[in-house]
């Protein structure tokens, strides 16, 4: 008996050193598969925004050129009057301006917002389909704010104007007279025609 005690004495420590070798060994093998795993990823999401740049610019290359902004220009206007004023705007040739042609004509409330603009919700919001939002806008600039679904007369310029943006038009004629206006006013906006 005292043969097997010892031997159990002395085999114990062995396997214990055993267990804490095989825990370590599964510690550094799980943190190695982590650390590949993490590393595979970076590269997979790397390579898909390489793939993504790639069809990006293939995309860009398969496009018509961009027209400059005054070749979109339609011969259509708009005339703003109010407070017997009138404001002539010539619209761009594109879906949302052709929407809001289609609501006219109107007779909707302007309130003045942040000294720049003035703004009027539509009861109607404007169609988005196939429409590029611009980053700022210019003194004279007829814009749709889609989050708010307002639409705006820019009399200053913006230079913090947000990417929902989207220019339905540019002011011909009368872009003082917003300048002069305090608080809100009522006006109507009709097609014109020739």
């Amino acid at each position: 008996m005292n043969n097997t005690e010892g031997y159990i004495t002395k085999a114990t420590p062995l396997m214990i050193q055993s267990g804490k070798e095989l825990k370590m060994k599964k510690l550094l093998c799980l943190s190695s598969v982590l650390t590949i795993s993490a590393a595979l990823t970076a590269c997979g999401n790397h390579n898909s925004s390489a793939t993504d740049r790639d069809h990006n610019a293939s995309k860009h290359l398969n496009r018509e050129p961009e027209q400059p902004k005054e070749d979109r220009v339609s011969d259509t206007r708009i005339k703003l009057t109010f407070n017997d004023k009138e404001v002539l705007v010539r619209m761009y040739d594109n879906p949302a301006s052709k929407d809001f042609l289609t609501q006219l004509p109107l007779t909707i409330t302007f309130e003045d917002y942040i000294g720049k603009e003035k703004i009027s919700i539509l009861q109607k919001r404007l169609s988005m389909d196939d429409v590029q939002a611009e980053d700022l806008s210019k003194k004279g600039d007829f814009a749709y704010y889609a989050p708010w679904g307002n639409v705006a007369i820019f009399y200053k310029g913006f230079e913090d104007a947000t990417n929902d943006l989207i220019i339905l038009g540019q002011i011909e004629s009368g872009k003082e007279n917003f300048e002069n206006v305090d608080g809100d006013f009522t006006g109507r906006i009709e097609k014109v025609t020739k």
